[in-house]
């Protein structure tokens, strides 16, 4: 399917409109969040390099345009100025892996109005989605203390699509692995996984169970499932397998149900007991950064934790109060006035000092000590560079976190920084505001 069908009606037929008037003037949209959502102190922007793919390949074929007029009901002939339209505008943004707060841009594209409209309903899916995602996976991290995090949350992901980009994002933020052989494979990503129970339950015993997955990978280092039938009994059984097998460092058993904490208790002191002090004990099962948190600070022996469902559809906060608002047209700074949704217009930057953080105007220069996040991406519809590496995320992810005050990283309870409009931005929002209320509004509604 092409990549323009991908939008809500209502961008299609504010595109036509617009063309019908004339009106192709470059137009600039900043995408944000609003506010963020409860009990997160930092959001992590991720879904970027997706969406400049997504925009290099836009382009309007005569296929979109029997789609586009089916779904409006009228001939084909009169989409035919919408024939042949790309993106062909600018791109400016945050890269991966950059901690945002609330009304910090995540993305700014200026483009011929009808396009960067278009354009909108793709762009707000992808970035709102995967910062979520990313959001989350990094807060288990934090949770987890150094300890290796992994991604086993592609059966329950909300399509194919979004399990990828779940074990993508899990990587960005500092998973080690994913159970998703496709991301694996695809993206560069360790792959990890162990055996579910019905692999067990097909067997006459769990110890044949186990050295038959021995035999079958032989030469490996293989983490037994051991809570089919009675935890402690398979953790035993486990050790006699590994022991009679010489498996030994990197081997580990997997804890999937009940109280974790109690049973990696028991199960450490099975393993140390039978001379496997060497042997990893995994934890899965419903895990989340609250869950992974409470066990760290329990003192629960676990060595590694697999987190899935919760993780992979962010499941307290599963989506992000996003928006894609128009800033500037032909030149022209504009805004929104609505009750509680104001705008402030004008293309903006961000400037990032170690305790806070200012949205000013683009052309604004930045004080001594600060850094600018926004920088160019995407000029006359291509890239300014290559597609970086994961491993650039990866690395702009932890130093950006590490800078977080505690307040903002706490797992309950977090702070999250509220960045301030530069002078010139409060300014320019105020004269923007007056013209409206004396060119627009009416005399009563003023």
């Amino acid at each position: 399917m092409s990549e323009a069908r991908k939008t809500d009606l209502y961008e299609l037929t504010m595109a036509m409109a617009y063309v019908h008037d004339g009106m192709t003037a470059p137009a600039t949209f900043s995408l944000f969040v609003r506010d963020l959502p409860p009990e997160r102190g930092f959001l992590v922007a991720a879904g970027l390099e997706p969406a400049l793919d997504y925009l290099a390949d836009f382009r309007i074929g005569p296929d979109d345009l029997d789609a586009f007029a089916e779904a409006l009901g009228c001939p084909a002939r009169e989409l035919v100025p919408l024939l042949g339209m790309s993106f062909d505008g600018e791109v400016r943004a945050v890269p991966e892996g950059t901690v945002v707060f609330a009304n910090e841009p995540l993305l700014e594209v200026t483009a011929p109005l009808p396009v960067a409209q278009l354009v909108e309903t793709y762009l707000l899916n992808l970035l709102s989605h995967q910062t979520a995602v990313a959001s989350k996976a990094s807060r288990c991290v934090l949770a987890a203390g150094g300890r290796p995090v992994m991604d086993f949350s592609m059966r329950r992901t909300h399509g194919l699509e979004a399990g990828n980009a779940a074990a993508r994002l899990g990587a960005l933020v500092g998973f080690s692995g994913t159970s998703n052989v496709d991301a694996a494979a695809t993206l560069g990503l360790h792959a990890i996984g162990t055996m579910a129970h019905s692999y067990i339950e097909a067997f006459r015993s769990e110890e044949s169970a186990f050295h038959a997955f021995a035999r079958a990978h032989a030469g490996r280092p293989l983490t037994f499932l051991v809570d089919t039938y009675d935890t402690d009994g398979g953790t035993r059984t486990a050790a006699r397998v590994i022991k009679s097998r010489g498996l030994g460092a990197g081997s580990a058993i997997r804890l999937d149900s009940g109280n974790l904490g109690d049973q990696a208790v028991r199960a450490r002191r099975i393993l140390d007991s039978a001379g496997l002090k060497d042997v990893l004990i995994v934890a899965s099962g419903g895990l989340d950064e609250y869950r992974v948190d409470r066990l760290v600070r329990e003192g629960a022996p676990i060595d590694v934790y697999a987190v899935g469902t919760r993780v992979g559809v962010s499941a307290d906060a599963p989506y992000l109060d996003s928006a894609y608002k128009m800033v500037a047209y032909d030149g022209r700074p504009v805004m929104k006035l609505s009750s509680a949704k104001v705008t402030a217009p004008g293309q903006k930057q961000i400037f990032r000092s170690r305790d806070s953080d200012v949205v000013a105007l683009r052309e604004e220069q930045p004080p001594s000590g600060v850094r600018p996040l926004m920088r160019p991406v995407m000029r006359n519809g291509h890239r300014v560079t290559e597609a970086p590496p994961l491993r650039e995320a990866q690395d702009r992810f932890a130093a950006e976190v590490a800078q977080l005050p505690p307040e903002a990283r706490r797992i309950t309870g977090p702070v999250p920084r509220h960045p301030e409009f530069s002078d010139q931005l409060k300014a320019l929002t105020e004269q923007v505001r007056r013209r409206i209320e004396s060119e627009i509004l009416t005399p009563e509604r003023v």
